[in-house]
């Protein structure tokens, strides 16, 4: 399929992503934490901009992405959204913020929405949180879906294998696909599920479908920042492609600071008033 040519400064508007999804071109995604990094990332073209509780892990340090609160979030998020133009900036609402009470999580997504300007949220699960998400979107919050391996539930699995393999969470899987559209989510993020039922989910919704770790048949990809410039070193997961070894490079340059400052060739004559 022959993929249009776009005006690459206009918005990217959730609109935007199913014209996207409709015409065959393929949706660009990766993470972002912070202002400078937001901002080299919106001048180079991506399409959106997740603000994940990934953060939780590759800012914080933290094992799981279950500590990082919502105060943590909605700071991550509106720095963010001041180094950005034109990408789409969606927010991960955190563990604990949205599984229970509807009004509750009516009550988080209003908080990121007006404290940061982003201009859409991403809650994990199907059913279970349906009401969480019909409350959020009456209010004109547009909603991104995840499936697949949700990581706020990481102890519920008992680890970050690959999910739906089986028949029976496969079936449960693609209900919960198609629920999510029907109630409205203006797109699905899956991830690290097979990539036959990705294609399928993805064949199926007229929502853009936007994988990690769930194969090439979906509408776009997305990855954490942190490691597809090879910042973060410790995780190698089949899915990840490195496209920069930024974490050798920083040490390096570090290292030719510290024996430039200790020989005192810095600074020199030219850099100093």
């Amino acid at each position: 399929m022959s993929v249009a040519k776009v005006d690459d400064n206009r918005k990217v508007t959730t609109r935007r992503l199913i014209e996207m999804k409709q015409r065959g071109e393929k949706i660009s995604m990766l993470t972002a934490y912070d202002y400078s990094m937001a901002k080299l990332i919106d001048s180079a073209g991506i399409d959106v901009i997740l603000v994940g509780d990934s953060a939780s892990n590759v800012m914080a340090g933290n094992m799981t992405t279950l500590p990082i609160t919502l105060d943590q979030m909605i700071y991550h998020a509106a720095s963010v959204k001041k180094g950005v133009n034109r990408t789409l900036v969606v927010v991960d609402l955190p563990f604990g913020t949205y599984q229970g009470d509807p009004k509750d999580a009516f009550a988080s997504a209003v908080r990121v929405m007006r404290e940061t300007g982003a201009d859409c949220l991403k809650l994990e699960g199907g059913s279970e949180i349906k009401e969480s998400i019909e409350y959020i979107l009456r209010a004109g919050i547009p909603v991104m879906g995840h499936l697949g391996l949700t990581p706020q539930s990481v102890n519920k699995f008992g680890g970050y294998s690959v999910r739906a393999r089986e028949e029976v969470e496969a079936r449960k899987l693609l209900e919960d696909a198609h629920l999510l559209e029907e109630i409205g989510c203006c797109s699905l993020v899956l991830e690290k599920i097979p990539a036959e039922l990705a294609s399928r989910v993805a064949s199926e919704l007229t929502i853009p479908v936007i994988g990690i770790g769930a194969g090439g048949g979906v509408d776009g990809q997305v990855l954490v920042m942190h490691d597809m410039l090879g910042i973060n070193q410790g995780f190698s997961p089949k899915f990840l492609r490195r496209y920069a070894n930024l974490g050798e490079e920083i040490i390096l340059a570090v290292q030719n600071y510290i024996q430039d400052v200790k020989s005192q060739d810095f600074p020199n004559e030219n850099e100093q008033y």
